[in-house]
């Protein structure tokens, strides 16, 4: 197993259990200790858990807006999951706004399949990843906010004006039953508010490590979202709220 493939293994086995420690682990990999105590040290280092003696614990800073190569990394297969899912809602010829999320990263790859789509998005990854694709690409223009790749500001979003689409699909920070759908930054929670105002149905993209967390800013409520597409069944509580909001949930 390659170091960056243990490291994911521990990233979603911290999310699981909200810590780990150093022994089990290295049994787990049939590594020496001393590699998972760097293994620890470098998530440490890109903010995913906070080292204490003989392992680690889940960082709790869910207020931090992680850099975008860090989002990459964690939760992959979750996301590759809900992707796929995402991706079977749209339809050929369809029109959709994305947002300069990681998992909608992942849904566009999952969307390659499909033919005549117009995607318009303030990410600046995904017209690079699929400059040779089939994809009628649009970039908002803006301003670039480097730490996440995203293009903001009253240009990006005065760019959304222009168009009408089947759908939008984003992604956020994380969901609280009390406080709504919350996202980190306020320059891409306006931009999120924006292509919301655009599209007949909205998508949010979400896994469950996303569900009973807090983030910074009240980015949407719930009555907002026609679909949430997760990774596993939401626990009943959560159910009932989407009931409550008429969202059809995907899992």
């Amino acid at each position: 197993m390659l170091g960056i493939e243990r490291r994911q293994k521990i990233i979603e086995l911290i999310q699981q259990d909200k810590k780990v420690y150093v022994s089990n682990l290295s049994q787990l990999f049939k590594v020496t200790e001393e590699t998972i105590r760097r293994d620890l040290e470098k998530l440490e280092n890109e903010s995913m858990l906070t080292r204490t003696y003989g392992g680690a614990i889940l960082s709790q800073n869910t207020l931090e807006d992680l850099p975008f190569q860090t989002r990459t990394s964690m939760n992959h297969e979750f996301k590759q999951n809900i992707s796929i899912k995402a991706a079977n809602l749209v339809n050929d010829n369809d029109t959709i706004m994305v947002d300069a999320s990681t998992t909608c990263l992942e849904l566009i790859q999952a969307l390659q399949g499909k033919k005549g789509l117009t995607i318009i998005t303030n990410s600046i990854k995904i017209p690079y990843d699929f400059t040779n694709s089939n994809f009628n690409i649009i970039s908002t223009g803006g301003n670039l906010r480097a730490h996440s790749l995203a293009l903001v500001g009253s240009v990006a979003q005065n760019a959304l004006q222009n168009y009408y689409v089947n759908m939008a699909i984003l992604s956020c920070k994380a969901l609280s039953l009390d406080k709504g759908i919350m996202e980190s930054n306020e320059p891409e929670s306006e931009f999120k508010r924006s292509m919301i105002k655009q599209a007949e149905k909205v998508i949010l993209l979400a896994d469950h490590t996303k569900f009973d967390k807090t983030g910074f800013i009240r980015l949407i409520d719930y009555s907002d979202v026609d679909y949430i597409i997760t990774d596993r069944k939401p626990d009943s509580n959560w159910v009932e709220l989407f009931q409550a909001n008429k969202i059809e949930v995907i899992y």
